[in-house]
């Protein structure tokens, strides 16, 4: 069961590169029963753990059904604007109701965090929630504007190559110049 798990989130994280091949080599309608049923198959197997994820799970199977349904394979371009939203979402509710995201993943770590830590952990979450901004505009940009590599590029790529910026610089920030001046 914990392998088809690493399996189905393996191929969600590939999703662009996914559909890209998809709509160039399968026959219309294959991809999108396809990812269907693996967003299915990972909504059955994170039943337990639903909160944040089963909007974008269940919006996935939507699009995916609805593209199968409508011979309308360009829905399929609009689940990383999904995603955005949902991780802009939880981010950003987190800034409202508290404690903040980012203080959340980093209790996981350090339970007994000082309290000085807590504003800026509040603002690296602000700034996840830009770059969900950002990356969501992008997503949508891409899905009506562009060509598909344009659109797989980017989000297939470029966006996770931001995001890595923008976890391992924090990181870097943190380690390097916070624990230094502490």
């Amino acid at each position: 069961m914990r392998a088809i798990e690493v399996l189905t989130a393996a191929l969600l994280l590939v999703y662009p590169l996914a559909v890209w091949l998809g709509l160039n080599y399968l026959p219309p309608g294959v991809l999108a029963g396809m990812l269907c049923l693996l967003l299915l198959l990972r909504l059955v197997l994170k039943r337990q753990q639903l909160k944040a994820m089963a909007l974008p799970l269940l919006a996935g199977v939507l699009l995916t059904a609805g593209s199968l349904l409508a011979k309308r394979q360009d829905w399929l371009l609009y689940y990383p604007i999904v995603i955005n939203l949902t991780m802009l979402g939880v981010f950003g509710q987190s800034l409202l109701r508290g404690p903040s995201m980012v203080e959340r993943l980093a209790r996981l770590g350090e339970p007994d965090l000082p309290d000085e830590a807590i504003p800026y952990l509040r603002k690296v979450t602000a700034l996840w929630c830009l770059l969900f901004v950002v990356n969501g505009g992008m997503a949508f940009y891409t899905a009506l504007f562009t060509s598909l590599e344009i659109w797989t590029l980017y989000n297939g790529l470029i966006a996770y190559i931001l995001m890595g910026i923008l976890a391992g610089g924090e990181w870097l920030y943190r380690t390097l110049v916070l624990k230094r001046g502490a």
